[in-house]
């Protein structure tokens, strides 16, 4: 039920956020003239460098907020707490860059926009730096909460062929013995008929 709590946030965020993001960067601009396109990497931030510290922050901490709450937005919106960290990394920031590329491409049909590299390089760096700050640490605290009494996760009920309180039966010498280790449900099958 969490789960799917989550998920629902997570996409009405998400969507929001795009909706927000699209605002932003497929407007028209009404400019006297425009830069050429920034195809070559690093040369953006390098002259953002060359315009001195304050302007240099400001322009480059744009293009790392743009699209950093997809960082811990696709996560959420995927809800799912038994994912590997490096295989959550990899997906958000492809998909982070997916959607960077995405934008940098339609804004080219976009009058006074133009394509930036550098934009895309900065946009995915924004979401790999949001889902390392957040994404590990939630996933965490979730699943301690989950694995709490009463935080979900149920067990058997008392009096109903409960455990006694010490926990599992043991066997001489103290180990556990695998048939003793709680598996969780029974899965249901539905009978299905053999054809003749």
């Amino acid at each position: 039920m969490a789960a799917i709590r989550y998920r629902v946030a997570g996409l009405a965020l998400l969507f929001v956020h795009l909706l927000l993001v699209g605002w932003l960067t497929l407007r028209p601009l009404d400019v006297m003239w425009v830069t050429a396109a920034n195809l070559e990497p690093l040369a953006g931030i390098k002259a953002d460098l060359a315009l001195g510290p304050a302007e240099a922050a400001r322009r480059i901490g744009e293009g790392l907020v743009l699209l950093a709450p997809l960082g811990v937005l696709l996560p959420l919106a995927d809800a799912r707490l038994d994912v590997a960290r490096w295989a959550s990394l990899v997906r958000t920031v492809a998909a982070g860059a997916l959607v960077s590329l995405g934008i940098e491409l339609l804004q080219t049909a976009v009058p006074g926009r133009v394509v930036d590299v550098d934009a895309v390089l900065l946009n995915t760096a924004g979401v790999a730096l949001a889902h390392v700050a957040v994404v590990p640490a939630w996933r965490a605290r979730l699943r301690r909460r989950l694995a709490a009494p009463g935080g979900g996760v149920r067990g058997p009920r008392a009096g109903a062929g409960a455990e006694p309180a010490s926990g599992r039966r043991r066997r001489r010498g103290g180990a556990l013995r695998r048939e003793d280790v709680p598996q969780g449900a029974t899965p249901r099958i539905p009978r299905v008929g053999i054809a003749p």
